[in-house]
């Protein structure tokens, strides 16, 4: 755990790491660098999605030299929270040996509300905006994880 004088580590968890969790990543990077150190993960790897990339670049955020990875390639590191940003990795988070907290805040999966979308400027739209409800959340942090209901990992 951390002590005072440290940033809390903080890990976004997700189903594949392609999408949601390396958008908070970025923001964390980009906006709370200096309030806390941040990594992103998946239950599997899936790959980046480009339309996240795509998203985050509008925003001024490239996360182009971020990684999609699994939690074994974190393997060592002891996390003070693990945020799952969606339903399946809540469900299906692993236990950690140490006092990481674990909370949960859920959003929606950009790909699957484009799925059907007439065009690439039709799915942006649902990029754009989970992009930006993920920019809110991480400009709460870390002091708003204090206040999510939680367990110890």
């Amino acid at each position: 755990m951390s002590t005072d004088r440290e940033r809390p580590k903080v890990l976004f968890l997700c189903t594949g790491n392609s999408c949601r969790s390396q958008m908070a990543e970025g923001w964390a990077h980009a906006l709370r660098g200096d309030l806390m150190e941040s990594w992103s993960a998946g239950i599997t790897a899936h790959g980046q999605n480009p339309l996240a990339i795509r998203a985050m670049a509008e925003a001024g955020v490239d996360i182009t030299g971020q990684q999609s990875k699994t939690l074994a390639s974190l393997a060592g590191l002891e996390f003070d929270w693990v945020v799952t940003v969606c339903g399946h990795a809540g469900e299906n988070c692993p236990s950690f040996p140490w006092r990481t907290r674990v909370v949960h805040v859920g959003f929606d999966d950009p790909p699957k509300l484009a799925a059907d979308a007439a065009d690439e400027e039709e799915a942006m739209v649902h990029y754009r905006r989970v992009r930006d409800e993920i920019r809110d959340f991480v400009e709460s942090l870390p002091g708003a994880l204090e206040k999510l209901p939680g367990q110890a990992g």
